[in-house]
């Protein structure tokens, strides 16, 4: 497994650094800063407790992880996109919170909210076409359901 060194600062040092819970784990896990109680369809930005520098040719992908689902929570803009430019000593991540549910919701800090994926960054260079080379495959569902 290729490890990649990244710079971390914790905003809150009583809270432990990111980890990966298991060996094969994908994503290491970001956690709630504050403790905080979300309505019915409130959104709310929840501070991670962490600034990040990412090397040069990677990004960061922030994900909700599944268990946000169980309590009627998901992330407004479904994943967050951490570039590498995003590393000030006061750019904490943060993720925004929805409560799709029809009950209030309790978060207590330290819990885990989202995930973390480290990604290799590629830049497309695009070359304009009047035609692409492949046949229309349909839209929505074409390959059945």
């Amino acid at each position: 497994m290729q490890q990649v060194p990244v710079k971390i600062k914790l905003f809150d040092h009583s809270f432990p650094m990111p980890a990966y819970q298991t060996a094969g784990a994908a994503a290491f896990d970001l956690y709630a800063r504050i403790d905080a109680t979300l309505a019915p369809d409130q959104i709310l930005p929840m501070p991670t407790n962490i600034a990040v520098q990412i090397p040069e040719d990677y990004w960061l992908l922030v994900a909700a992880r599944s268990s946000l689902y169980k309590r009627s929570l998901n992330l407004v803009n479904d994943i967050g996109i951490i570039d590498t430019d995003y590393c000030g000593d006061n750019d904490e991540i943060t993720i925004i919170l929805h409560n799709f549910g029809q009950q209030t919701v309790h978060i207590k800090a330290g819990e885990r909210l989202a995930q973390g994926i480290l990604v290799p960054r590629l830049q497309a260079q695009f070359t304009q076409v009047e035609h692409l080379e492949s046949a229309n495959r349909g839209g929505f569902g074409s390959t059945g359901l």
